[in-house]
């Protein structure tokens, strides 16, 4: 099969992103040809599978094809322009432009199917070709529609003439219906994958990795936090349950917080006031550097107010880190007592709780390969991509 994969953000820096090149990855070793349109400031290859960019304006952009910055549902390591503050004639542009390339690919690529992310604009572009697509919701977009009804219209079309709609999780799937009047038999869940040749156990040693992260602290536990420093992600919730729990019986707890977004400042200035000495932000790293964090942490924290999926949670316990998340969103879909625990929304108590006791656990090294082994058997890429793949199949056997 030739897969033309059309995603609004780039192919890192998002969880679409990284859903979007491992899928890529995925169908090429498959025996599948593959090309993504995605936007960039500058060109940018892969190895295994073509690329078209499209060039939005940054810092450093020559020659851009489109003079404002990529738009984002909340935030992105290199964009904090969101669809909601886009002008009429900037929303028209963006439209235009993804149109006139998915159609120049078309043409080009000649792909026997289009897999468009995000229930939002590509998939209307998509639709404009005529080819057969598929879309996959990934929750923000979600959020979008409710937030600016200038984009109902062409998500709303798109859908409707989609051939399936993946969703990530229950709480993803319901939300389209309900949004968007997709039919149960319009609609299947495909819980995301994670890139299992990446993220996986490794030995290493805490303090060498810390010194890497320019980090002098003498750590007897280390928590991470791996995501967008906005609103959503909760980051706030974690620093008041760091206060509790760095003066805890736990010893020398170190919080390790991977990631940036427009609330940087403002969670720097909270972690002083808090006086939080133990607590480290990294920025935006990549994600060899997430395996790092991971491997040497004894939690990973997703303390999200909503999580469509949480697919650095799965990356976490494929590295064999437990996990504490949310009770919501995407998160219960695989968080239990094996692999970790879940918590109430909002409550730093509660979250301060059981990172301590995931950190007080006595039997660290079995379930840290009890977490690894449940990511690995549930969510590889041969095994969510295959699933994707034979959806794939039997749309074109239908043509």
């Amino acid at each position: 099969m030739k897969i033309l994969l059309v995603n609004h953000f780039p192919l890192e820096g998002s969880g679409s992103g990284v859903y979007t090149k491992n899928l890529a990855k995925a169908l090429v070793n498959f025996g599948h040809q593959v090309k993504i349109i995605f936007p960039e400031h500058e060109e940018k290859q892969y190895e295994g599978f073509e690329s078209r960019v499209i060039l939005f304006k940054g810092p450093h952009t020559v020659h851009p094809e489109v003079d404002f910055n990529f738009p984002c549902f909340t935030s992105h390591p290199r964009s904090n322009t969101t669809y909601y503050e886009l002008t009429d004639q900037q929303m028209k542009t963006y439209i235009d432009k993804y149109v006139e390339v998915v159609q120049e690919e078309v043409d080009r690529f000649k792909p026997d199917l289009i897999h468009a992310q995000h229930l939002w604009i590509t998939p209307y572009a998509a639709m404009l070709t005529g080819v057969p697509y598929v879309i996959t919701a990934h929750g923000t977009d979600l959020k979008g529609f409710v937030k600016d009804n200038r984009y109902h219209s062409f998500a709303i079309e798109a859908a409707a003439h989609a051939e399936k709609i993946i969703t990530i999780s229950k709480q993803v799937d319901e939300e389209t219906e309900q949004l968007y009047h997709v039919p149960a038999d319009k609609r299947v869940t495909i819980l995301n994958g994670y890139d299992e040749t990446l993220f996986k156990p490794v030995t290493l040693d805490r303090k060498e990795v810390l010194k890497e992260f320019e980090v002098t602290d003498e750590a007897d536990c280390v928590v991470a936090f791996a995501g967008k420093l906005t609103h959503f992600k909760g980051v706030d919730v974690l620093l008041k349950a760091a206060k509790h729990y760095e003066g805890s019986s736990c010893g020398k707890v170190t919080t390790l917080i991977a990631g940036n977004g427009e609330l940087y400042g403002e969670l720097m200035r909270m972690k002083s006031e808090l006086g939080l000495d133990r607590v480290h932000f990294l920025g935006h790293v990549n994600q060899e550097t997430l395996v790092k964090m991971y491997n040497i942490a004894d939690v990973s924290v997703v303390p999200s107010r909503t999580e469509p999926f949480g697919l650095v949670a799965i990356e976490a316990l494929a590295c064999g880190t437990p996990v504490v998340g949310t009770n919501q969103g995407g998160l219960p879909d695989f968080i239990d007592h094996t692999v970790g625990r879940l918590v109430e929304v909002e409550d730093d108590l509660d979250l301060a709780d059981a990172i301590m006791a995931e950190l007080a656990c006595k039997e660290k090294d079995a379930r840290r390969s009890f977490c690894a082994e449940y990511a690995v058997k549930g969510f590889s890429l041969e095994h969510s991509i295959g699933a994707v793949e034979e959806l794939y199949k039997a749309i074109l056997k239908t043509k």
